[in-house]
């Protein structure tokens, strides 16, 4: 038996996973420790653009939140004192960690407004809670550290619309417009566009979600782009801030394309 810390040993060899790591280390901690922080954000999977992996990687600390009256040290694991609910405690992989939730309340007390919305970005994208459900739980949270600063990113009127929002708004844009509902979610020249009015050969797709725009993704909006303009069609290309503050001249825009393919469409 190898002692990876007091009270808890690995059997047979003294290598462990990373999992096998954080496990030891909720082990040693105590029956109501849990993965917290920086290290719950790993184990999450949130990607919290470098600020995460680069603090974790870098110290190699483990963090752990223990009740405030554990006064126990371990080396190798930075302890968070905090009273925890039974809400904002989970299992991933058999280990005990805090919620998505509570890992971004946790997170939001480390990292700037930027990674941090990346992060709740990622969250959501990976399913593990939407803006709307954090939005609640910030609620339910108000007095820990996090929350102001969390609640400031998930501001309505600048946090960065999902695309199912994003979409909608623009649908009530078009009937503004006055344009016919356009078909979604089609194949369009072998991509899967989000609008198109084949009878007017116009192509739109909404921009969305600021941190997912990565240069690889910009290289290949601009060949589907190409693709619809070679093959006659007209794409347009709305990004969520006009959408979202500049709605009148996105209501401009269609008017006057869908006026100018409606000749060469009769």
């Amino acid at each position: 038996m190898h002692t990876i810390w007091r009270g808890v040993y690995a059997v047979g060899r003294p290598q462990v996973t990373q999992r096998g790591t954080w496990m030891a280390a909720v082990l040693t901690c105590g029956p109501h420790a849990a993965l917290s922080d920086l290290s719950a954000a790993v184990l999450w999977a949130i990607k919290a653009q470098r600020a995460v992996r680069a603090s974790h990687v870098a110290a190699h600390p483990i963090d752990i939140t223990v009740p405030p009256h554990v006064r126990r040290r371990r080396k190798g694991i930075r302890l968070h004192r905090r009273s925890l609910g039974d809400h904002d405690l989970t299992r991933r992989d058999g280990i005990p960690i805090t919620s998505p939730a509570r890992t971004l309340i946790d997170l939001a007390i480390r990292l700037g407004p930027e990674p941090l919305e990346a992060a709740v970005n990622e969250a959501d994208k990976l399913g593990l809670i939407d803006p709307e459900e954090l939005r609640q739980a910030v609620d339910d949270h108000a007095g820990l550290d996090g929350v102001p600063v969390l609640r400031q990113v998930l501001d309505r009127r600048t946090f960065q619309l999902t695309d199912s929002e994003l979409e909608r708004r623009f649908l009530r844009l078009v009937r503004r417009a006055g344009l016919p509902p356009p078909r979604t979610r089609q194949r369009v020249n072998g991509y899967v566009v989000d609008f198109c009015w084949p009878d007017l050969g116009l192509v739109v797709e909404t921009d969305g979600l600021r941190y997912h725009r990565t240069p690889a993704q910009q290289a290949r909006d601009r060949l589907r782009d190409q693709a619809h303009i070679a093959a006659g069609l007209t794409p347009l290309r709305f990004t969520h801030g006009q959408i979202a503050y500049e709605p009148e001249s996105v209501v401009d825009t269609l008017i006057a394309v869908a006026d100018r393919l409606r000749p060469r469409a009769a």
